[in-house]
């Protein structure tokens, strides 16, 4: 399945925050985080600023970039603005449409709700249940789901919920159904393939497009299958790395947003091989996760855009 050339046109986020309790002309200044796209024309960045401007912004960080091939612009922009949401949606909606624009406004460092999905290996599922408590990452992990209890203990100590949802080749449609289920009622805005070891259908790619991440290992030469690891041993490989990537119908090749590489040699066993995979693997997954929480990822087509 083909990604989008660019996010989805929005409106607005629907979620309540404080900063619409009072529509007080008095109010404090929220710290938003707007991101758009659009086909390039000169004007835009004119346009956004001035929107800005005319509702008490004051801009804290502003990145641009207009892609020659696909003929898109795209834009992040952190702003300060006392006004409301509904009048800067109000705003952006108009300006929307003189610009074929799709655009997002959230606050900036609202903890996006987070289910992560799970089989056996505990390693990227530790790390960002620790990345998440210990250094502010922007999510809120609402749940983890697995389809082996393995676990269920890990989850438990971080004081996070698990769902046991086993998936047979029988039971594949059924369980999918129970995830998606648990996706709405907990509200989920990003699923997390943590090492989760199951292929998910076309038809749940494309119902939570652009919502779901995934992370695999990246070899040159590549090895599929099982215990990759082995195999890259056996062939003597130079480099081993890690890829995350949004997850399409199309099999580990949805638009990437983040890679690593290191290189090894001849000395390396197999179990070093793998615990420097498994260390590249939680580095690069937990930047794709805050860079997507931070709004600093837009689509261009089978490409990401990435505002670091």
């Amino acid at each position: 399945m083909a990604a989008s050339p660019h996010p989805r046109r929005t409106n607005y986020s629907e979620r309540v925050t404080t900063s619409d309790a009072s529509a007080s002309p008095e109010r404090s200044p929220e710290h938003w985080v707007l991101s758009l796209s659009c086909p390039d024309r000169p004007g835009i960045v004119h346009a956004v600023a001035g929107l800005l401007a005319e509702h008490g912004g004051n801009i804290t960080e502003s990145q641009q970039f207009g892609d020659p091939d696909t003929h898109l612009f795209f834009m992040r922009v952190q702003v300060e603005s006392a006004a409301s949401r509904a009048d800067l949606g109000a705003a952006l909606t108009a300006l929307a449409a003189d610009f074929d624009m799709t655009w997002s406004l959230d606050v900036v460092g609202r903890p996006v709700r987070t289910l992560i999905l799970v089989s056996t290996a505990a390693h990227c599922l530790n790390d960002l249940l620790f990345r998440q408590r210990s250094e502010n990452l922007p999510i809120d992990i609402v749940a983890v789901a697995g389809n082996h209890r393995d676990l269920e203990p890990l989850t438990e100590f971080y004081g996070k919920t698990f769902h046991h949802i086993p998936v047979t080749k029988d039971t594949k449609a059924e369980a999918e159904a129970a995830l998606l289920a648990l996706v709405r009622e907990l509200d989920v805005e990003l699923v997390v393939l943590a090492r989760y070891m199951q292929v998910l259908s076309d038809d749940l790619c494309r119902e939570l497009e652009g919502k779901i991440i995934n992370i695999h290992h990246s070899f040159l030469p590549s090895f599929k299958g099982a215990k990759p690891y082995h195999q890259a041993h056996d062939r003597g490989v130079k480099l081993i790395g890690a890829t995350s990537h949004y997850v399409t119908g199309d099999l580990d090749e949805g638009p990437i947003i983040e890679q690593d590489v290191e290189r090894v040699d001849h000395s390396r066993h197999v179990n070093e091989l793998v615990a420097q995979g498994q260390d590249v693997e939680r580095r690069v997954l937990a930047r794709a996760v805050r860079w997507h929480a931070e709004h600093r990822v837009l689509l261009n087509g089978h490409r990401t855009v990435i505002f670091r």
